[in-house]
């Protein structure tokens, strides 16, 4: 029997091109679906930053793809992650350029025909094969358009047009919204333009045409998904989810134990278990000595691994980091780079405590995997979050998470109970300095005063179970309930609705 095929269409994917979680949740998923017998295959663009050869990626054939009035040359190339077979599209025009969404001085102003031309490109290399995917998975707003093209005319008549389409939706608050008068330079216009698939208020919304035309939608956390539903936290497309609420549903990301696993990760100066935590010591030890605080392994070491932003909890954190400093034994580090406000802040805070706290502003892949492995407590006080990878990295290396309780911190992180010493972490509810600022205090206060407790929820974090098998076998349900066919059955009821029939 022939396996089913998956086409997994990303802006980014590990360790090609990252700049986020998407990237992590890229090269991982695919290989678990290949573990339960799909022919799952990812394609990207083929930016100027990816090693051609470091990852033996080499020229397949030329094409062209046109968008709007114009041809545009491009070639395929091919490469392999582990057993997943990768595409890449190259085009000197849109993807020969230093970054993947931007540089310092903003987002590119042409990413609304970069990234539709990269959906038309990723179709375009399925027209005659050799690989006709069954199911084309799209990622977030920049292959969001890639199910529109799949129900519109222009398409209907492909092999591709016969896959069904799949959008997770990882961060709503970036959606592709563009000016109006980009849909004929992206060669879109009537009658594929249906008003509601691409309109947002007189302006272009590549994330709400996805919603409307994908077969099925998924978010990467169930309480993420209950969250989107409410019209407080849909990022203003929720009346466009509770649309398709019956095609809908939220999806726990999961951890790629080849790059995570303390017992064998080359990043770290020791390894250690649950059983055998020793070389935890041992990691925390040269955590101090890399960020320059004291070597002092009576004191708990706060970190905090993100992008510096507000949505990061990065405001609440700049609140009340002084006076935890002032009031608390703690050590403190920081790595990531963001709004230049956190920047400044987290460099004049290590200014000001010299010795117990550090930050690096830069994106370093040991020293993150040196944090996550030397800490004590790991600070994730998200405004929202749709699921999170740092708190599952910092459970699995035995750094207990801070959490607010959202999205799929909610789902991952099992609250402190001082009565059994159960859990895994701190979590609390409000968006608020003070409830920040108490959790910490809570967690100090069990460091010193309850240290057996520390140890057992050590233990309990790094037993937790977050392997990419359990989400592969979910997404699994939903490829088998879309069964494949031909073009005008191959999509939902409420997909039909949604998009318009009329577009065929």
């Amino acid at each position: 029997m022939t396996a089913t095929r998956i086409l997994f269409v990303v802006s980014e994917c590990a360790p090609f091109a990252k700049v986020g979680g998407l990237a992590d949740v890229a090269g991982a998923l695919p290989k678990a679906l290949r573990r339960l017998g799909y022919d799952a295959r990812i394609v990207l663009p083929l930016y100027a930053g990816v090693n051609r050869a470091r990852h033996g990626i080499v020229f397949e054939r030329p094409f062209t793809v046109q968008m709007g009035p114009r041809d545009y040359p491009a070639a395929v190339w091919s490469g392999r992650m582990a057993d997943v077979p990768v595409r890449f599209i190259e085009c000197g025009r849109f993807f020969d350029r230093p970054g993947i969404y931007g540089d310092t001085s903003g987002d590119y102003p042409d990413n609304a025909a970069r990234f539709a031309f990269f959906c038309r490109a990723a179709l375009e290399t399925c027209r005659s094969g050799p690989f006709i995917p069954d199911i084309v998975h799209c990622h977030d707003w920049h292959t969001a358009l890639l199910p529109f093209f799949l129900k519109t005319a222009e398409y209907s008549e492909t092999r591709p047009a016969r896959a069904a389409s799949v959008l997770t939706i990882h961060n709503i608050g970036y959606q592709g919204l563009f000016p109006a008068g980009a849909l004929s330079d992206l060669g879109i216009g009537p009658p594929d333009s249906i008003p509601g698939q691409l309109e947002y208020f007189g302006r272009i919304n590549f994330l709400k045409a996805g919603i409307k035309c994908a077969d099925y939608l998924a978010t990467v956390s169930p309480t993420h998904a209950r969250e989107l539903l409410d019209f407080s936290s849909g990022g203003g497309l929720t009346a466009e989810l509770l649309e398709r609420k019956r095609d809908f549903k939220g999806i726990l990301n999961g951890v790629d134990y080849a790059e995570w696993d303390p017992a064998r990760d080359p990043l770290l100066p020791a390894h250690y278990t649950a059983a055998e935590p020793g070389g935890k010591a041992v990691c925390k030890a040269a955590l101090q000595r890399t960020f320059g605080l004291d070597e002092r392994p009576d004191l708990p070491v706060f970190g905090i691994v993100a992008r510096l932003a507000r949505q990061k909890g990065l405001g609440l954190l700049a609140e009340i980091m002084p006076r935890v400093l002032d009031n608390m034994a703690i050590q403190f580090v920081a790595l990531g780079t963001g709004d230049r406000f956190f920047e400044s802040f987290l460099l004049n805070l290590a200014r000001r405590h010299p010795r117990r706290a550090a930050a690096r502003i830069e994106f370093s892949d040991k020293l993150s995997h040196l944090i996550e492995a030397g800490g004590d407590f790991f600070l994730m006080p998200s405004l929202y979050e749709p699921c999170g990878l740092t708190q599952m990295y910092a459970m699995l290396y035995g750094t207990l998470p801070i959490v607010r309780a959202v999205g799929g911190l909610a789902d991952t992180v099992e609250n402190y109970d001082e009565a059994s010493g159960r859990g895994t972490g701190f979590k609390f509810q409000d968006a608020a300095p003070r409830a920040l600022y108490n959790t910490i205090g809570w967690a100090v206060s069990t460091w010193f005063d309850r240290p057996r407790h520390i140890a057992l929820l050590r233990r309990q974090a790094m037993r937790r179970d977050f392997s990419w098998d359990k989400a592969a076998r979910e997404y699994s349900e939903v490829y088998a309930a879309l069964k494949p066919g031909p073009a005008a059955n191959s999509f939902s009821t409420s997909a039909r609705k949604a998009c318009g029939e009329e577009t065929r």
